[in-house]
């Protein structure tokens, strides 16, 4: 289930998504650093299909309803329409935060997330490797802010604006944004200490969007050029093959 708008942003962003890995693609190997592999990319792109075929299939059957049920039982209304924006992006950057950081220190949930860290390459198209199963609980993070006041039609639209955002900032090509900036918002340099291997590195920037979550509750670490960023796990799954990179944490 989607509303129109959702299915707007949708197809807007493709273009956008497509010009830019297309120009990360052509840079990459212009400048002979092989960020890119066919065989890494496709991963990524049936990573992403199935993650999304999942989500559709909930959506429709059970967890909109779920989150319209909340939003019938709600405690607030938030009348101001600008507020009602800005505090919906708020809690749900927050609850992305809180979904993220559950993803990693729970083993049950770190099996279904580890898919999305376990290239050695960051790219992109690494922001598309998604977590096959995570449709099957992420809406559960979603349940306090329909109660909260908020329809759930907008709270999955302002999560596909997001996602954007955190896609947005799987490259290796911007490396320092300005101070203000990184002091409020995630980066793509935040955010490639968080695909790290490196002890130093492990479970760090957590956010979404907005990095002040995790200067807040303790889980920041800056890029450091002492300690350059080696992607991946730390310890690789045995085959690239596409039910062992989903299920290697489950066997």
């Amino acid at each position: 289930m989607q509303s129109s708008r959702e299915t707007w942003f949708l197809l807007m962003s493709v273009p956008l998504y497509a010009v830019l890995i297309g120009a990360e693609l052509l840079l990459s190997n212009w400048k002979g650093n092989k960020y890119y592999t066919l065989k890494d990319t496709l991963q990524n792109v049936y990573l992403t299909l199935s993650n999304g075929a999942l989500d559709l299939l909930l959506r429709t059957l059970f967890y909109v309803s779920v989150l319209a049920w909340c939003y019938e039982q709600r405690f607030f209304v938030v009348e101001n329409v600008y507020l009602y924006w800005i505090l919906l992006f708020l809690l749900e950057d927050l609850a992305f935060y809180f979904e993220h950081r559950i993803d990693h220190y729970c083993r049950l949930f770190w099996a279904v997330h580890v898919t999305h860290h376990s290239s050695e390459k960051f790219n992109l198209t690494t922001g598309f490797r998604s977590s096959v199963f995570q449709p099957v609980y992420r809406f559960v993070y979603f349940i306090p802010i329909a109660l909260m006041g908020f329809h759930p039609l907008d709270i999955v639209f302002m999560y596909s604006i997001t996602q954007t955002y955190g896609i947005l900032v799987h490259t290796r090509y911007v490396n320092k944004m300005p101070r203000w900036f990184e002091a409020i918002f995630v980066s793509p340099s935040h955010h490639r200490v968080h695909h790290a291997s490196n002890i130093r590195y492990l479970d760090k920037n957590m956010g979404m969007c907005l990095i002040i979550w995790d200067k807040i509750f303790g889980t920041f670490q800056e890029e450091l050029p002492t300690d350059p960023v080696k992607y991946g796990l730390v310890h690789q799954p045995a085959s690239s093959h596409p039910t062992t990179v989903v299920f290697h944490e489950w066997q």
